[in-house]
């Protein structure tokens, strides 16, 4: 009974993230290529572990207490049809650009800084926004980073030093900065303090429905069995000037429930395949004991003929 609770909550957890395109489809097409940030980055590892998912949901709350970002995301978006679109959108665009190719990234960046353009209205305190303004990208960017580096020091494997926690938030500026945002802080303590006393933060109509849209989705009960445990974790992080502007109450015996689901996925699914992708891509050592999902066939062939090129060229 306890396995099939178990799988019950994998199947929904991960389904949460399966309703968009696949990321990486073609980056075998780039053999060779270590993408922007490669595989001794930092990002690898964070992205690539299911804490991950407490950190983009996460994201998508704490966003919500920005009136102008929220209020482009209420008058824009079509979450309230589609509400796992944008959770996989951001999935899909974070994957593309931390494991792909440099050309997959640049079509990633390209494409988000394409979807910005049009994104412009007036908030409900009467402020003009713009997606594509530099300090509003940089909330959405630095949000994510940093909601990514608190999900993963919580509920990840172990806890990276301070140089591994800065060296992320540095790389994953890299990122920010081809989107145009700025500021973009460059150490772990530096991002924590701009998110959490961002000045411009403050409760509103917008975010107030997106909140509550958040935390309790029309989904079937079978995916929310996966998502309402995810969502107790992530607002367990998120500091309290936060979660007051947003109205939530951290729960810490929901997070404990939060906090197993993780390591169940993480028991169940390994790590990342997108991350095994790309180090089959790039032609970099697989780390033993980490991924057990499958590679696609064209990814095990390319192992099969590398292993037989370099055991050709031992003999």
């Amino acid at each position: 009974m306890i396995n099939y609770l178990r799988d019950q909550v994998v199947s929904a957890t991960t389904s949460l993230f399966s309703h968009g395109p696949t990321p990486l489809e073609n980056t075998l097409d780039y053999r060779g290529d270590r993408g922007l940030l490669g595989p001794d980055s930092i990002s690898w590892r964070v992205i690539g572990d299911t804490a991950a998912f407490v950190g983009g949901v996460r994201a998508l709350l704490v966003q919500a207490a920005h009136p102008e970002v929220v209020a482009g995301v209420e008058q824009h978006s079509r979450y309230r049809s589609d509400p796992f679109g944008r959770l996989n959108r951001t999935s899909f665009y974070v994957t593309e650009t931390t494991y792909g190719s440099q050309p997959e990234v640049e079509a990633a960046v390209a494409e988000v800084r394409s979807a910005h353009r049009p994104v412009r209205g007036e908030s409900a305190r009467g402020e003009p926004y713009s997606a594509a303004h530099p300090e509003l990208a940089a909330w959405v960017h630095n949000v994510l980073t940093d909601s990514f580096l608190v999900a993963y020091q919580t509920f990840g494997p172990e806890r990276l030093s301070v140089l591994e926690a800065d060296q992320f938030v540095a790389e994953q500026a890299t990122i920010g900065a081809l989107l145009g945002a700025s500021p973009l802080p460059l150490t772990a303590n530096e991002l924590s303090e701009w998110v959490a006393d961002h000045p411009a933060l403050c409760a509103s109509a917008d975010q107030a429905n997106a909140t509550a849209f958040l935390r309790n989705p029309p989904l079937p009960l079978g995916v929310k069995l996966g998502y309402r445990p995810l969502s107790d974790a992530a607002v367990s992080t998120i500091p309290s000037r936060i979660t007051n502007i947003l109205g939530l109450r951290p729960s810490p015996a929901r997070s404990h429930i939060g906090g197993a689901v993780v390591r169940s996925l993480r028991w169940t699914l390994g790590s990342s395949p997108s991350w095994h992708l790309a180090l089959v891509r790039a032609g970099a050592p697989v780390p033993p004991g980490l991924f057990r999902q499958p590679l696609p066939e064209d990814a095990v062939e390319m192992i099969r003929a590398t292993n037989t090129t370099r055991s050709e060229t031992s003999d």
